[in-house]
């Protein structure tokens, strides 16, 4: 029998995380603060809502995922892990590292599965790139790049970095497989006080150099992973239809007579697998919860991706009130 897994978030990506266990055979019940919400989603797929306040210590639930603010997230892990739950985290896992470790390391006293859910690690595409990576088909690697840009969504604790950047920096990790030894962060503020845009840039200890992009105030959508290595460049773009998705340019530069030059070919795209990335991240925490098999996004790799945002984050003052406002402060008082 397939464990039976509660979501406790019954927003946007939780009613993903919904949908899909239930086609897995996996979802028993789900919760939300909104009870009308947890209802409908109940009825819908024929489960129970289970009261926030009990589901933790329910005895007929195995595991819980938890898509909530990243602000609620350590807190109802802790109380799940507490509670016998194996669980599945939602990026980021908290927002800052010393709640991460906290509910890292209770999970790992407890002889928990901790999983985090970095989607995009389970993406046929990403797969078959690191695949590639680790068989040397890029030479060796030298920069990643990545650019996550978009519009939307605005979130009143966690800026465009936290927001978009988790998914880039575990593919990041998963290459250069070690934590950045040099950290760089740039920010731009335009609708807040939180970063709209964010540059990180990232020096490795084993030679890698990286920078990524993230905007959540931008008139396209783009989502780009480029690996160069020294024999071939790889891009995994999101965008692009399956047949496209993963692209292999490779190249040659030499000098000759003291003059630069090059080579490239054209574009060669790889096959890979169509599948849902959400759904072969869930069946990899099923396959975790009954093996008892440390997951491949972990507890440690999200606190690694935490180290990396809390360096690289902008803090931004607090935006002075537009002068329309002012004017309009000024009749007010005069009244």
């Amino acid at each position: 029998m397939a464990p039976r897994v509660a979501v406790l978030g019954c927003g946007y990506w939780g009613s993903n995380h919904i949908r899909t266990l239930k086609s897995l055979g996996a979802l028993a019940a789900v919760s939300d603060v909104n009870v009308h919400r947890a209802e409908g989603f109940a009825a819908e797929h024929d489960v129970e809502a289970i009261p926030v306040d009990e589901i933790f210590t329910r005895k007929d639930i195995d595991a819980m995922v938890l898509a909530l603010p990243p602000q609620f997230h350590a807190e109802n892990a802790i109380r799940a892990i507490e509670g016998g739950k194996d669980v599945l985290v939602e990026k980021p896992i908290a927002l800052n590292v010393e709640d991460a470790e906290r509910e890292v390391r209770i999970a790992k006293e407890h002889k928990r599965i901790f999983m985090v859910g970095h989607v995009l690690r389970y993406h046929p595409a990403f797969e078959k790139l690191l695949e590639l990576v680790n068989q040397g088909a890029l030479g060796e690697v030298r920069y990643i790049h990545a650019h996550r840009l978009g519009l939307g969504k605005f979130h009143t604790e966690s800026d465009a970095l936290w927001d978009l950047a988790p998914h880039d920096l575990s593919m990041i990790l998963a290459i250069t497989k070690c934590e950045p030894s040099e950290i760089h962060g740039e920010g731009a503020a335009i609708i807040d006080n939180l970063s709209d845009f964010a540059h990180v840039h990232m020096k490795f200890p084993n030679g890698m150099r990286s920078h990524l992009f993230a905007s959540r105030l931008n008139p396209y959508r783009e989502r780009r992973l480029t690996v160069v290595g020294t024999k071939a460049m790889a891009v995994f773009d999101d965008v692009e239809p399956w047949g496209r998705k993963l692209a292999i340019y490779r190249f040659e530069v030499w000098q000759d007579n003291n003059q630069w030059a090059f080579t490239a070919d054209e574009p060669e795209y790889i096959p890979v697998e169509e599948a849902m990335p959400l759904t072969r991240e869930l069946q990899h925490f099923l396959h975790c919860i009954e093996t008892r098999e440390e997951p491949r996004t972990n507890g440690d790799e999200a606190i690694a991706v935490l180290r990396i945002l809390t360096a690289g984050s902008v803090h931004h003052k607090a935006k002075e009130i537009s002068g329309k406002t002012q004017a309009k402060n000024k009749d007010t008082a005069k009244k």
